[in-house]
Formats: structure tokens, C-alpha cells, sequence
């Protein structure tokens, strides 16, 4: 069940993604480099003129590659930083048949900072993690690994590996997850050995890094519990640690802003335009390209 799950390829759907030639003025450097079993990642660095005052990496969410949030690349590269975005292990142009597991994302995102400082190419700044989901419980748990990072930036992530399982599985098999729940521990432990062992509650305290968590009451993908609700309990008076917390922003829409209507509109039309067509569209097919 986990494999089936986890261990799977996460290929962005292709009509739908960006290019840097999207972006006024963002540039792009392609690069590749090793994770822990050779397996050849996709990197990208991209950047908006010169003068650049840090690097931001982002850890991407599950179900794709970096390219979902190319807009969030190009605020950081608008706003004066480098951005290193990278796909991760089975994911988009990387290799890899699947994923492998939750933990694969930390291994992933261990080896692409230590590309980062150790590539003669990219400039020595400090270094600032941004991640939602999947790639929020990254950028804490590398903490672990990499304490020189300076800032982190969590959105909708979880404390510990087997937390994704947990949130994702109670809607489909109710209070049985909880039964299932220490035997994904006990395998991600053989597999992935300290990767899943460590948690990002474990890695607040080997840094001095600002964090920056945010997330949304409604999410029903990771819910507030696994995140959010456990780190502001123990940090909320630490300085150090910044609480944004949104009701009903969800767990995909947690950055868009809710006064933008452009996607309704945009549906609006689109249906339009499909009650002019002279056939019958696949209504399964409409919901996947949305």
C-alpha cells in the first residue's frame, strides 16, 4: 500500500507547465547532479538581473516536479535571490521509477544544497529553504543535516515521514490508519535508516535559522495537526519563529490570493467554449487539465 502510494513516478501534467520564457526577464541555468544511489537529479538556476542578496532552494510537493511553482521561483528571482529549484528523485526530468518514499525528499534535498555550496558556478550566499507540503516537512527535517542554512519558509508541511501517510489515509480507511501507522514507521526506518528517524521538530533545534510556518485551518490534504498546531505550541514566544495562519486558503490555493478571480473567470469562459464545440468532451478529462 505504501508503495502504491509513494514509490511512484510524479510527472506534471505537460500542456499545463511553465517555461522561463513565461517570466519577464528570468533567466535559467540547467544543471545535474548525484543523489544517494547515483540516481541523476534536474537542477535549475534561475535569476532576474544582478546583485543578488541570497540563494532560495525550493522542495517541491508531491505529484510533480518544480515546475508547479514556478511563480513562487520568480518572486523570490524578482525580489533579488538566486532560486535553485530542482526535480526530485523520480520526478519530472530526474531518474528514478518512482519516488521511493517521504524520506527520499529530505536525501534529495540534502544533496542539492551540498550542490549548491560546493558548485564554483553559483555564487557563496546564504542559503534560505522554501517548501510547501510535501517539500515543507523537507526543508525542516534537512535542518538536521545543513544548520548553516540561515531561513526557512514552511507552507502546509508536517512534522515527521510517516505524518503524510497518516493525514492522506484517514479519509479513505478512517481510524484503521492509525493501526497501520507504526508498521510505515518500521519501513521507512529500514529503508531510509536516520532520513526517517529525524523529524523537523529535531531540526528547529540544530539552527539558529528564522522560520517562517504557514498553513491553513481547511487543509484537508495535511492537516493544521501534523504542522503547524505542534510547532506553535513549543516556538510561538521564540523570536526566532514567525505563525501565519490562514481559515480557509486549503492546501493547493494556500498561496493564491483570495481576491484574485481570475480563475473563475477563466473557468466561466472555458465552459462557454465548451458548449459551442460540436461533440461530446470528456468531462474526466476537463477535471484533469483544471
Amino acid at each position: 500500500m505504501y508503495n502504491e502510494n509513494f514509490n511512484v513516478r510524479g510527472d506534471s501534467y505537460e500542456p499545463l507547465k511553465l517555461r522561463t520564457e513565461d517570466f519577464d526577464s528570468l533567466e535559467c541555468k540547467e544543471y545535474s547532479f548525484s543523489s544517494d544511489k547515483g540516481q541523476k537529479l534536474a537542477g535549475y538556476l534561475y535569476s532576474v538581473g544582478s546583485d543578488q542578496h541570497g540563494i532560495v532552494v525550493i522542495a517541491h510537493g508531491f505529484g510533480g516536479g518544480h515546475n508547479s511553482y514556478m511563480d513562487a521561483a520568480y518572486f523570490f528571482a524578482e525580489n533579488g535571490y538566486y532560486v535553485f529549484a530542482y526535480d526530485a528523485t523520480g520526478c519530472d526530468k530526474s531518474e528514478g521509477e518512482g519516488v521511493g518514499g517521504v524520506p527520499q525528499g529530505v536525501i534529495d534535498l540534502d544533496h542539492a544544497i551540498s550542490f549548491v555550496e560546493d558548485n564554483n558556478d553559483i555564487p557563496e550566499l546564504p542559503i534560505v529553504l522554501f517548501g510547501h507540503s510535501w517539500g515543507g516537512y523537507c526543508v525542516c527535517n534537512v535542518l538536521n543535516y545543513h544548520s548553516e542554512v540561515k531561513a526557512v519558509i514552511e507552507c502546509s508541511g508536517f512534522n515527521s515521514s510517516s505524518d503524510m501517510f497518516e493525514s492522506g489515509g484517514k479519509s479513505q480507511a478512517g481510524d484503521v490508519i492509525y493501526a497501520m501507522t507504526p508498521f510505515i514507521k518500521i519501513h521507512e526506518r529500514f529503508k531510509y535508516g536516520k532520513y526517517a528517524s529525524s523529524t523537523a521538530m529535531d531540526g528547529f533545534e540544530k539552527t539558529d535559522a528564522s522560520i517562517l510556518i504557514l498553513h491553513s485551518a481547511d487543509d484537508n490534504v495535511i492537516g493544521i495537526e501534523y504542522g503547524y498546531d505542534k510547532y506553535y505550541e513549543k516556538y510561538r514566544d521564540d523570536p526566532r519563529f514567525t505563525f501565519i495562519r490562514f481559515e480557509d486558503r486549503g492546501h493547493n490555493e494556500v498561496f493564491n490570493d483570495p481576491d484574485n478571480t481570475y480563475k473563475d473567470e477563466f473557468n466561466a469562459e472555458f465552459d462557454k467554449w465548451l458548449g459551442s464545440l460540436d461533440y461530446d468532451y470528456n468531462a474526466e478529462e476537463n477535471a484533469h487539465v483544471r
